[in-house]
């Protein structure tokens, strides 16, 4: 456990708690924990975890632009729902992305865990364009994909993020069960 990893931790929790609440800081301050992230992770060979992180620094301005932009009349996006065919749609692209990428880290590259950090990459990328769109289907995909990255943090020995993300998967819960209440409450 670093210093980094610590501060790093602290940004995520506010910026999970801050997208709960639909508070558009949240991606600011999610674009500086990724930043950090992907240090962390390249210096423990989580490659495909590295590379979602520079994605998802991307993704942070687009989630950025969206909830205060985005939508149809420009002023944010509200809260929606996808259809169960946009569910399966974006489930299989994260299914085709896992097995491209585990592919490549598998065959080019020392990664460790190549298969499941590809899958576990493949399919945050899904749920945080979903979280960047409004969509409530983002917090059980979260909650899942939560849940096998502590698994992944602890054989990594990256005890302090194991941690992180099961309090993300917590808040996670927190957020489907807000956004969830708040979508029925919309006009």
């Amino acid at each position: 456990m670093s210093g980094l990893e610590l501060f790093a931790a602290a940004m995520g929790v506010t910026a999970v708690w801050l997208t709960i609440r639909q508070n558009p800081w949240c991606w600011p301050i999610g674009l500086v924990m990724v930043l950090l992230y992907s240090w962390i992770f390249f210096d423990v060979k989580l490659y495909s975890n590295m590379l979602l992180q520079v994605i998802y620094a991307t993704l942070q301005l687009y989630g950025w632009w969206q909830w205060t932009r985005g939508g149809g009349a420009g002023h944010g996006r509200r809260l929606s729902r996808l259809s169960r065919a946009q569910v399966l749609n974006g489930l299989a692209i994260g299914a085709l992305g896992s097995l491209l990428l585990g592919a490549v880290m598998a065959t080019w590259t020392p990664a460790v865990q190549p298969w499941l950090d590809a899958a576990l990459t493949a399919l945050s990328l899904v749920a945080q364009t979903w979280m960047a769109q409004k969509r409530i289907q983002c917090w059980p995909l979260w909650i899942a994909l939560d849940v096998i990255f502590v698994g992944l943090f602890i054989y990594q020995e990256l005890y302090l993020t194991a941690a992180l993300y099961g309090v993300f998967a917590a808040l996670a819960i927190k957020g489907w069960r807000e956004w969830s209440a708040q979508s029925v409450a919309q006009p």
